[in-house]
């Protein structure tokens, strides 16, 4: 009888609302080591590993790329013990083939000697599926896909749009940069758009909100969410928390250690909780305007910052003379229920005018 040993989701350390199995590093009949990382379970939040509770062959996967599994649930059973040894071995090409294709071994029948699957063994099976392919969604793709059309369907969306000259802040950076590099910290305009948002929140402090049906919640707290992208698609808000206590150098350190650790997948559930108000910096992707950005529910209102670009604009009192100056348009999408048109545009009055008069060097704030 063979010995098989239950590999099964972690109690406790599954965060998030929902998990479903990411990626098998292994397929059926390949070799394990006890304690090499097996199979990866993602959640809204956060990815995490699943290792190998022992040494043998991977006999069966029973829950497969895509599935929603609970904690405690049997994903796959390894088959431990001499019998495990040299069975069903597939080789580094087919396995490489299988994991591009998102199948399993146990989908295939091998023609090789003995029952082994070869290379052209899984060609075949490819092709017999016709052309193209489904890519099954992620988790964080299926959770992003949940929060955006619960967003909408819940907060009637508005969108007001400014235009704002950067070029304190560009003279502000350059002489900076060099001494914050000297720290290991590096400062990104990112930074000057957090602590703008900070100001322009304290003189509308109803933007920094929560709406309930009996009652507006004002946050004392600015816990500001920076929406990241991540390398392998998808997106995955960090919050810097307690915003308000910062100066420019903490802000830049601390995003500098989120967004690292963001694009690492190294966040923890903590990094990206209690957010209370988010900045998309769309522009860093090209984009000039994006409307609207969606708003990230609980929260009443998202800033939009596009491509830094630089445009003509008028100079002089004469309004004859023109002049080039880095600009870039931002954008607040509020919910309505919560603030109006007037409230939006105050808010990003106060934004432009923050980061319009960056004054360096300046003390702790």
């Amino acid at each position: 009888m063979p010995n098989l040993i239950d590999v099964t989701v972690p109690v406790g350390q599954s965060e998030g609302t929902e998990s479903m199995v990411s990626t098998w590093f292994k397929s059926v009949g390949d070799q394990v080591t006890e304690n090499e990382p097996l199979l990866e379970i993602a959640t809204d939040k956060v990815n995490m590993e699943v290792a190998a509770p022992g040494t043998g062959r991977l006999a069966e996967i029973l829950k497969r790329d895509g599935e929603q599994v609970e904690p405690g649930e049997v994903l796959g059973r390894i088959e431990t013990g001499a019998a495990a040894v040299g069975s069903g071995e597939l080789s580094p090409a087919v396995r490489k083939l299988l994991r591009e294709n998102n199948l399993d071994a146990s989908q295939i029948s091998g023609t090789g000697r003995g029952g082994r699957i070869t290379h052209q063994d899984v060609m075949d099976f490819v092709a017999s599926r016709g052309s193209g392919k489904r890519v099954p969604h992620t988790q964080m793709r299926r959770s992003i896909a949940q929060h955006m059309v619960q967003s909408v369907a819940t907060a009637p969306h508005v969108t007001s749009v400014f235009e704002a000259d950067l070029s304190s802040v560009i003279a502000d950076r350059e002489a900076r940069k060099g001494d914050f590099e000297s720290r290991g910290v590096k400062l990104t305009y990112t930074a000057y758009f957090v602590r703008a948002a900070v100001k322009a929140l304290k003189a509308v402090p109803e933007v920094n909100s929560r709406w309930h049906d009996d009652a507006l919640e004002i946050f004392d707290d600015i816990n500001i969410g920076i929406a990241t992208a991540l390398g392998s698609g998808g997106l995955i808000v960090p919050v810097i928390t307690r915003a308000q206590d910062l100066d420019l150098a903490e802000i830049a350190e601390r995003l500098q250690d989120l967004t690292e650790r963001a694009r690492s997948e190294r966040l923890d559930a903590r990094d990206v909780q209690n957010g209370t108000f988010t900045i998309s910096n769309h522009g860093v992707s090209g984009s000039l305007v994006a409307t609207p950005v969606i708003i990230n529910q609980p929260q009443s209102a998202i800033l939009g910052v596009g491509k830094l670009e630089r445009r003509a604009k008028p100079a002089g009192d004469s309004g004859n003379e023109v002049t080039v100056r880095p600009m870039c348009y931002v954008s607040l999408t509020i919910d309505h229920r919560v603030l109006d048109g007037f409230q939006a545009n105050q808010f990003l009055t106060a934004w432009v005018e923050a980061v319009e008069t960056v004054r360096a060097p300046e003390s702790h704030e």
